[in-house]
């Protein structure tokens, strides 16, 4: 009767979740997404961590490892996970080399070894069961021995037979099987017993420049311009500025939209409803008698001409991104051919873009719900009419405007057969709809760090990025752009701009700057705006790069040290170590990263109107040094080095050096 009125006892192991299932559980893996139903994000080369926790029943001790298999489903590698003493946290790390759909395994086993070295560590000097528990060691040795295809180590077999000397004194015995020696055999070799497996997690392996790139965004018909009279600049004029940003050491440059541009309703002068005849137009106003998306403005140039220009760029070693932004003018072609692509207001009249009380009457937005099928065609028609001038990376302006089913089949369908093409999401939105994005498929997208500008803001968005998001999210972190001119460049001077391009090149792998920021760019079209006075957006804005080299006034040879050190040091690549260190002032922050046996830290003033004092205390065992170790720091901006222990004394001034971005190498002997 007593068994009968168990209702809460489990009828059958499915009632067990999953995790728990195995002779040992397995859960939290990461990276995840969505619990494994969609890939998590990885580049080529990447350093990528993977933890988990695993634990089992009672005081013997579990072995785990993660196992990495390449597409084609063979096992490239098999690295043993470590955790903590006491802890059921596990930390291993895996590295994929080639684009694909890549798999990762979490398994778990018994570790026979391990249990009984811990147990003789402690019975044997207690003189408890000293012949039988080394006996024992000896069975596992051989174990050992016959299962690792290693059957003629001396060293193991020379263990086993001191283990078994009844002769010898029995401390003599167990340091045989606590030698070092045969420690590492014994690791390398491991006896597993009861293999859990936990997997397979999918990893979405993409081209290196998914995850690292400097990024130059300027404005094709600006470059050679003239504006008495207005006169638009060509690709070809455009063409001649590419040698100084590669110069520069930027890898992508980003041309804002190169299509036609409606006349109706056009924007004049800073964002003014009346537009003169010579006004060029915002190029986000898509479409006019000329073309829509799949045209190019002719004031630009023809098809050969944008074919030039990327070959020209290819020369200098920069990628072309183009914007992607669907939306039209009222004078597109779709307008007339497709108005079911939009939305038709009570009176009959198509719906223009609005965000009130902000409203954009040469822009109508398109709608995904009247034709899905047909416009979803038309938008990647023009993707692949794009790529085939040579584009591999698009910029998609607003994308959180759109259902993400668009970009879910629309990045998929580009990428089954073309997987080096790369979607750059521009969307300031929620947090829920950014982590949307990038889970559907986006390889990279903006951040909120534009606007983070303080100590506690930089690191919690810091960590956010590294450790929480870094599964699905990769940052471009754009210090400025043609919509975004932040309170603290406008006010800050020279140090603001020189600060905020450090820590834009050195906390994330991939950064930004739009044209203008290296000449210190800073006025806003009125206080609290973060409109530039005569925007680019709206008008013609050439710049005289030679006058600005010649008085000293450009930002250029600082950015031309950022990128040099970027492609010096792998830790600069990677987005995933970066950690904080503590400092004792608001005003600096410090922190650091590594790839590999490549380690970069840096320490970075914060306020661009006065000198700081700071003591910067070292997370040692981040560094991988001892507690109370030395190292050596080579300044890569002053090209000093100096001796660095737990605690450094720093003093950064917005006049003289407003970073310290060093490499760490050995301690001096």
């Amino acid at each position: 009767m007593a068994a009968k009125n168990r209702t809460n006892s489990p009828s059958s192991v499915e009632s067990v979740p999953a995790e728990l299932r195995g002779r040992f559980a397995i859960t939290d893996v990461a990276p995840s997404v969505l619990s494994g139903r969609r890939p998590a994000a990885a580049a080529e080369s990447e350093c990528v961590p993977v933890f988990a926790t695993c634990f089992r029943e009672g005081h013997d001790q579990l072995g785990v490892e993660v196992r990495l298999v390449d597409p084609a489903g063979t096992t490239v590698s098999l690295t043993r996970m470590r955790s903590a003493t006491g802890s059921s946290a596990w930390a291993g790390e895996i590295r994929p080399t080639t684009m694909g759909l890549w798999s990762f395994f979490v398994e778990a086993w018994s570790d026979p070894w391990e249990s009984w070295l811990q147990r003789a560590l402690v019975k044997i000097p207690a003189g408890i069961d000293i012949d039988l528990e080394l006996e024992e060691g000896a069975l596992l040795l051989a174990k050992a021995l016959e299962q690792s295809q290693i059957s003629a180590n001396t060293t193991l077999r020379a263990a086993i037979s001191t283990m078994r000397s009844t002769a010898l004194p029995a401390p003599v015995r167990l340091a045989a099987a606590s030698d070092p020696a045969v420690h590492a055999i014994v690791t390398a070799h491991p006896i597993r017993e009861q293999v859990t497996v936990s997997g397979p997690w999918p990893l979405q392996v993409q081209r290196r420049r998914a995850l690292v790139g400097a990024w130059y965004e300027f404005f094709p018909r600006s470059e050679g311009a003239k504006t008495q009279p207005p006169t638009s600049g060509t690709f070809s004029s455009a063409a001649k500025r590419l040698p100084a940003i590669s110069a520069m050491g930027f890898d992508v440059v980003y041309l804002p939209p190169i299509y036609p541009i409606g006349r109706s309703h056009r924007k004049g002068p800073n964002n003014t409803l009346s537009a003169g005849l010579t006004d060029p137009g915002s190029p986000w106003a898509i479409g006019s008698a000329e073309g829509g998306h799949d045209a190019i403005h002719p004031d630009l140039g023809t098809f050969a001409d944008f074919a030039a220009f990327v070959k020209s760029a290819q020369k200098n070693e920069l990628e072309i991104a183009l914007d992607l932004a669907l939306q039209a003018s009222p004078d597109h072609p779709w307008v007339t051919d497709h108005p079911e692509w939009f939305t038709t207001r009570a009176d009959g009249t198509i719906a223009y873009a609005e965000n009130p009380p902000k409203k954009y009457q040469d822009i109508y937005p398109l709608n995904f719900d009247n034709d899905p099928e047909g416009l979803l065609a038309e938008v990647e028609r023009v993707v692949r009419l794009w790529m085939s001038y040579g584009v591999r990376i698009f910029r998609v302006d607003n994308p959180h405007t759109k259902p993400l089913w668009v970009w879910d089949r629309l990045i998929a369908s580009i990428n089954a057969t073309d997987p080096d093409v790369l979607f750059l999401a521009e969307a300031f939105t929620t947090p829920p709809m950014m982590k949307a994005l990038a889970e559907v498929g986006f390889q990279q997208s903006y951040t909120y760090f534009t606007w983070r500008t303080g100590k506690d803001e930089l690191q919690d968005y810091g960590r956010e990025l590294a450790q929480i998001s870094s599964a699905y999210m990769r940052p471009n972190f754009f210090a400025n752009t043609p919509d975004i001119l932040h309170e603290y460049l406008q006010s800050g001077g020279m140090a603001a701009f020189t600060i905020r391009a450090t820590l834009a090149a050195t906390m994330s792998p991939t950064y930004g700057i739009y044209s203008g920021f290296e000449l210190y760019e800073h006025v806003a079209i009125r206080p609290g705006s973060e409109e530039y006075l005569n925007s680019e957006k709206y008008q013609l804005r050439p710049r005289d790069w030679d006058q600005a080299k010649r008085q000293g006034r450009t930002l250029a040879p600082y950015l031309t040290l950022l990128n040099k050190a970027r492609r010096d040091h792998a830790a600069l690549q990677d987005l995933r170590s970066l950690h904080f260190h503590h400092t004792d002032s608001n005003d600096v922050i410090a922190f650091s990263k590594r790839d590999g046996s490549d380690l970069i830290a840096v320490v970075c003033l914060l306020d661009p109107y006065r000198e700081h004092e700071a003591t910067v205390y070292w997370d040692m065992s981040i560094l991988g040094r001892s507690a109370g170790e030395r190292f050596v720091a080579h300044d890569l901006v002053t090209d000093s080095h100096w001796t660095w222990g737990p605690s450094t004394y720093v003093r950064l001034s917005p006049w003289e050096h407003v970073a310290h971005i060093v490499h760490i190498s050995e301690a001096p002997r």
